[in-house]
């Protein structure tokens, strides 16, 4: 297989790539939803009626800067799980019926595996063995791993994602939507010394996260202070993330015994994070492109090559929520 489409529809992108092993990242194109920012939060029927309508001119669009004809697809790859079920129904729909229309296999991808996978097209590129940070808006998990499907989750959120804490934090502030940016963006002018915060579940062992606690103290800050004191709640929030992420990145290299750290998703593109990690830690640290580290279709068209001996031509639509990444 050389040209694999890949469709991501997990939550409220809309993201369409083609990826080529000899070309790399042929063409990409990312549609970011806009109407979820008045609630807040994702709306899920808005983002499925919102795919259906961007996804069919971006699949063209796509096709045509990468000048193919859709005949001339090896492989439809689309994001199966984890998601939001009518959001991932759309992509897979699309794929599998293109696929069964063209004569070609679909393949089914694990959305975190294609986060976790895409600091491999950066330049350089990690090698393996690794530890995977993977951080977003529904994840915050560490992962060992040993090679391409070889993975061991080590910890993870036991309540809120950091990207959630993130956009819960904006919202208490009435900030804009998506969080993190806007969180990030306010702690500019702020001192993260100003109030005191906890970093959570860093003083016992393990390397499980939890963010509802920092959340709900942030919520009493809020509610004590007047808005001019909202940067300094902003860039001690933050601080207090990146601090935790840290901690517990240096603790799951130093029990792996590994030298290298990967860090995806959407809070990897967290200004402060990366130079905490790449001052604090003891080994490498590697990141994916900015413009990959939100939800995007050539991870997932790479990761689909990657599993293209599993892809499949029976016509059959079927999608996971929920589905651990260690059970790949």
């Amino acid at each position: 297989m050389q040209n694999i489409l890949g469709i991501e529809t997990s939550c409220d992108e809309t993201g369409v790539a083609v990826f080529n092993p000899d070309r790399g990242i042929v063409a990409d194109l990312v549609y970011t939803q806009a109407d979820h920012a008045a609630y807040g939060g994702v709306v899920p029927e808005l983002a499925s009626r919102d795919h259906v309508r961007k996804l069919p001119a971006m699949i063209r669009e796509v096709l045509e800067r990468a000048s193919l004809q859709p005949r001339q697809l090896d492989g439809i790859a689309y994001t199966a799980g984890p998601g939001l079920a009518g959001a991932l129904l759309v992509g897979a729909s699309t794929a599998v019926g293109m696929a069964a229309g063209l004569g070609k296999p679909a393949i089914a991808v694990h959305h975190m595996e294609g986060h976790l996978l895409s600091p491999l097209l950066a330049s350089p590129a990690p090698e393996f063995p690794f530890v995977a940070l993977l951080v977003s808006g529904g994840h915050t998990m560490l992962v060992a791993v040993e090679g391409f499907g070889r993975y061991r989750l080590l910890g993870e959120t036991l309540d809120d994602a950091a990207g959630e804490a993130f956009d819960k934090t904006a919202r208490l502030m009435q900030l804009g939507y998506p969080g993190g940016p806007e969180v990030a963006r306010l702690a500019e002018n702020g001192d993260p010394a100003r109030f005191e915060f906890p970093r959570p579940m860093t003083n016992r062992p393990g390397l499980d996260f939890s963010f509802s606690g920092l959340k709900t103290h942030t919520r009493q800050l809020v509610a004590e202070v007047q808005p001019r004191d909202y940067p300094h709640i902003a860039a001690g929030f933050e601080q207090a993330v990146v601090d935790t992420l840290a901690i517990k990145c240096r603790r799951a290299l130093k029990e792996t015994r590994m030298k290298r750290l990967v860090i995806a998703g959407g809070v990897s593109a967290n200004r402060r994070l990366r130079e905490k990690l790449d001052r604090t830690l003891p080994g490498q640290v590697y990141y994916p492109d900015l413009k990959l580290c939100t939800d995007n279709g050539a991870m997932i068209a790479y990761a689909g090559w990657h599993r293209r001996a599993e892809a499949t031509a029976d016509g059959k639509i079927a999608v996971r929520p929920r589905w651990p990444i260690d059970k790949l």
